[in-house]
């Protein structure tokens, strides 16, 4: 025995064959001596000391909420840039100072989960074009950048031209719509860059999911600026948020049940199941309602706000259970072999059997 026993799987005790009797060559159940014998019984997968094969991500709720916040912020900035060409200057105000507000408390659940600020200053030193990471905190900085100038040109306005801009005030006149235009580049970016970087990973439910999964989170995002901005903006300016947010109801349902009929069965069943499963049959359910409500009552000043805050709701348990169920999938050996099994069985049936990923056998 030694300090190591205890990590070590128990072993069944060794019996030797036939009762303790030794047989002879070619006696016995079957076996002349000249044919190979099967010595080992049929292999059960089973993981490494119990351990996953894949590395659950260290990722806290702060990660999902920024997922969520993202969208948020995402959306708003091209609601803000749409109001801003067809001159509604309510929802653009809203817009705006809600994706800077989104925008911000999205960079703080970021730098809460990194733990230390420097360590998201240190991933703006470089700039890898292969890398989701890199790519999405310079979309964010670019976003944050022209929102903050929009927004601040709107809290001038609010206020009666009272902050202490000076001279700037009339450089920040000339700006501000070119910052509008940029935060609404950047908008579907930021809005979609967190699909690509979860799905990036070696998360069984995340990357089985990365050919739908952006689709899922630009929906997700339009629910929430639109459901944001029918809350916060009286009905009379409303009309494009209403019809982002009928668009977002169909494009989230159909991009979801679409992702789950094309991922492998077993990778899609943590989505189902336990509290991801029902995070997202209500964020469903949120979804059509305040869809609804946005159609036939969002011209009530009461209706438009109720299906606003259900909006919002359908897409932040959309990012939430998304997130959930790939933090499980990773836990259970499962998820990440018997897809692998289903993909190799695919490939040899396809008649690939001399790569370096099957073989012959």
């Amino acid at each position: 025995m030694s300090e190591f026993d205890s990590y070590r799987p128990p072993e069944p005790p060794r019996r030797r064959r036939g009762g303790g009797k030794r047989r002879r060559r070619g006696g016995g159940s079957g076996g002349d001596g000249a044919r190979e014998m099967p010595m080992v019984p049929e292999a059960e997968f089973t993981s490494y000391y119990g351990r996953p094969v894949v590395k659950p991500p260290p990722w806290g709720h702060e990660v999902a909420a920024y997922l969520f916040l993202g969208g948020v912020a995402g959306g708003s900035g091209l609601l803000g840039l749409g109001a801003q060409l067809t001159g509604r200057p309510r929802l653009r105000r809203n817009a705006r100072l809600g994706a800077l507000g989104a925008v911000g408390l999205g960079a703080v659940a970021l730098v809460a989960d990194l733990g230390r600020p420097d360590r998201f200053y240190n991933m703006m030193r470089t700039f890898k074009i292969t890398s989701p990471m890199s790519v999405g905190s310079w979309i964010l900085s670019a976003f944050s950048g022209g929102i903050g100038v929009a927004a601040v040109a709107e809290v001038d306005r609010m206020t009666g031209e009272r902050l202490p801009l000076g001279p700037l005030r009339s450089v920040l006149r000339v700006v501000e719509g070119p910052a509008g235009l940029e935060a609404g580049v950047f908008a579907a970016p930021l809005a979609v860059y967190t699909a690509v970087l979860l799905s990036d990973t070696a998360n069984p439910t995340w990357n089985d999911a990365h050919r739908d999964l952006p689709f899922v989170f630009v929906s997700s995002a339009s629910l929430a600026s639109a459901g944001l901005a029918m809350v916060t903006t009286p009905v009379a300016e409303t009309g494009p948020a209403r019809t982002l947010a009928a668009l977002g109801v169909v494009g989230d349902i159909t991009a979801m049940k679409l992702m789950e009929r094309r991922m492998d069965p077993v990778a899609a069943e943590p989505l189902h199941h336990g509290s991801a499963g029902e995070m997202l049959r209500w964020a469903e359910r949120l979804a059509v309602a305040g869809g609804v409500g946005a159609v036939l009552g969002g011209r009530n000043r009461v209706v438009a706000a109720v299906s606003g805050l259900a909006l919002m709701a359908a897409s932040a348990l959309t990012r939430f259970g998304v997130f959930e169920a790939g933090i499980h999938s990773a836990k259970d050996p499962r998820y990440t072999i018997e897809p692998q099994k289903h993909r190799l069985a695919a490939r040899r049936a396809a008649g690939i059997t001399d790569d370096s990923i099957t073989t012959a056998g």
